[in-house]
């Protein structure tokens, strides 16, 4: 979709007219360290003189640097350190209430052609977007300092590793990036003469005039998350919030990250990442993609209901898979940290991440005890007396709203997590056996199914979708689709995106060695309303079936939709199933499938010549199998 930013959005500039930004006081500007690419230091000059920061600081990802700017931060309230006896080393943030959450209307790919972007990207062209941004840009930084993050994406020495740095003048954005990268001098030290590395911008949009009290929390109302995939840069304005403004994570590591694992032949996907050893000791690893509140960190960080399995996490949100020279799919966590919701994480939903969040944690728009500890929806059963909710105002039960915002989050180390795996930084990546693909259907979609083949898989995967559930998101039933959960994150035409997967995947056929492909569906309901399937640990139950599905171990039976369990094959010892719930996760109302199927189709016309015909073919036999029941 095209969106044109009009002049009157812009945000005014800081400059004087016919004022000289090459000229400005450069003093404090701090030198680079001995050794830094030329490219990147010329590249930091020339953004010095054009955003006027009062200082330029090179950030060196130390201890001793993330105190400075905790200190600072606190001084200028940004930050609230909680009770060390509750939470060592650990903060609440408040955002302003106009900053609390990714903005995807003022998200833009702006590649050279708009049939490159697709249908489900906001579009640009490059130069009007380009000529926007450096008109609200022009001394935006002035009054504030500019930290340059250098960043590794993965392992410093993987070969799967990518390079970036960052400009910010938000303290925030820096310590978030310290947990979330890997961050400081020993990444800029890997970006050598021919090291291709993301350029990535961000400035909340606020400059200072002298003299002029800041606020805590400083943005702009205008806001701009601008990707050039052909260029390799990011530009992000007027936005502190993570997801706006931690330009690692979904901007570089799926939007430009995707777009590059086009050309260079792996995958950047919206994925977890498991490893899991079976009673027998055999160890196994999946990677598993789903949209939004479809229990994706619960599985990140499942705890098995069975007896002998062991699940360990790798990552819980972002793969970058690639074949190997092996011909097997290996696959690294490129984040080194956890940006998570804090809303519905507790003791009963995922006692891990709760773990996790012992200290050294950046808590942001979450509610705060009077103890100096934290607290939202889900983590107790009951809210304690005397909480400050995200606004910084006295809450009760009573005050009719949340005390946490709902897209509160923690930010916090991987390597914190109980369950973190010994090999999650294998620089080699690990390798994929089982991929899963998973939405929040109440109807239709059985509890799980294996793919015929990788073309049927990558099927499933475009056709992801969750049910909508309240008047709000739009007319309830309606299919919200999310193919691959990337619709957000997808830097290029989502067709091609799909034709790529086919394209991967018959280089893993050709070694001998592609995953096996599956979806799952946690949420299906019965005519009451009542999830049939317990969920949370229970989905062990599941997942030990798909890896006995790959060690050839469990049978399954032909369905129109692809291979499901018998029943015999998944382990239901010790879980009470009322009478014909298992039929129930199973079954497949062909008039509701054949609606599905018409609906599909249309939603893959939207993409037209572009649509690969493979799953076009795989969506026309799925029609004669259910046409035949």
């Amino acid at each position: 979709m095209t969106a044109q930013p009009t002049a009157a959005e812009t945000a005014p500039s800081p400059a004087e007219p016919g004022e000289d930004l090459a000229s400005v006081h450069t003093s404090a500007w701090a030198l680079p360290p001995a050794g830094a690419d030329p490219r990147v230091v010329a590249w930091v000059e020339q953004l010095a003189h054009r955003l006027t920061p009062d200082t330029v600081v090179w950030c060196d990802g130390s201890q001793g640097e993330r105190d400075e700017l905790t200190r600072l931060m606190v001084e200028r309230g940004t930050l609230v350190q909680l009770n060390p006896e509750h939470r060592p080393y650990s903060f609440l943030a408040r955002s302003d209430p106009r900053d609390v959450a990714r903005v995807e209307s003022r998200t833009f790919i702006c590649s050279e052609r708009e049939e490159d972007a697709g249908p489900t990207n906001h579009w640009v062209a490059p130069e009007e977007m380009r000529r926007t941004l450096d008109e609200a840009s022009r001394g935006a930084m002035r009054g504030r300092t500019m930290y340059v993050v250098p960043f590794s994406m993965g392992p410093l020495d993987s070969p799967l590793a990518r390079r970036g740095v960052q400009v910010t003048d938000s303290p925030y954005v820096v310590v978030s990036m310290g947990i979330m990268t890997r961050m400081g001098h020993a990444a800029l030290e890997r970006i050598r003469p021919g090291t291709e590395w993301v350029r990535a911008v961000h400035t909340v949009g606020a400059p200072l005039a002298p003299g002029e009290a800041d606020v805590a929390w400083p943005c702009n109302e205008v806001k701009y998350i601008s990707h050039f995939p052909e260029t390799r840069e990011i530009v992000s304005f007027g936005s502190a919030y993570g997801g706006n403004a931690l330009l690692a994570k979904k901007a570089f590591a799926l939007r430009i990250a995707s777009a590059m694992a086009r050309d260079e032949g792996w995958l950047a996907e919206h994925m977890l990442l498991l490893k899991v050893t079976n009673p027998r000791g055999r160890v196994l690893h999946v990677a598993a993609a789903f949209p939004s509140a479809c229990g994706k960190t619960n599985l990140a960080m499942l705890k098995p209901t069975i007896p002998g399995w062991q699940v360990e996490t790798i990552g819980d949100d972002i793969a970058w898979l690639a074949p190997g020279a092996d011909g097997r799919l290996r696959a690294i966590n490129p984040e080194a940290g956890f940006f998570g919701v804090a809303p519905g994480t507790g003791a009963a939903t995922n006692q891990t991440a709760v773990d996790t969040l012992w200290g050294n944690t950046i808590f942001t728009n979450v509610a705060l005890r009077p103890d100096g500890d934290v607290w939202w929806e889900g983590l107790t059963e009951d809210a304690p007396e005397g909480l400050v909710d995200w606004r910084g105002e006295d809450w009760t039960p009573a005050s009719g709203t949340p005390a946490a915002h709902p897209n509160s989050r923690f930010t916090v180390a991987a390597s914190q997590c109980p369950t973190i795996a010994d090999d999650w930084e294998d620089p080699d990546g690990v390798v994929i056996d089982a991929i899963i693909f998973g939405g929040r259907r109440a109807t239709n979609v059985p509890l799980v199914v294996e793919a015929r083949d990788w073309e049927h898989g990558v099927l499933m995967g475009a056709t992801i979708s969750s049910e909508r559930t309240a008047a709000a998101e739009g007319t309830i039933g309606e299919l919200r689709r999310d193919p691959f959960a990337m619709q957000p994150f997808c830097g290029y035409n989502m067709a091609d995106h799909w034709a790529h997967w086919l394209e991967v995947g018959g280089r893993l056929r050709a070694g001998g060695h592609p995953p096996r492909v599956f979806q799952v569906n946690w949420f299906r309901k019965d005519e009451d309303g009542r999830y049939i399937w317990p969920g949370f640990g229970e989905n062990s139950r599941v997942l030990a079936w798909i890896l006995d599905r790959v060690d050839g171990r469990a049978t399954a039976a032909a369905s129109p939709l692809g291979w499901i369990p018998r029943r015999e094959s998944v382990d239901l010892d010790g879980l009470e199933l009322p009478e014909g719930d298992w039929e129930r996760l199973f079954e497949v109302d062909r008039g509701a499938w054949l609606d599905e199927v018409e609906d599909t189709a249309a939603f893959f016309a939207g993409f037209g010549d572009r649509m690969p015909a493979p799953l076009e073919r795989e969506l026309a036999q799925l029609r004669e199998r259910l046409e035949a029941l």
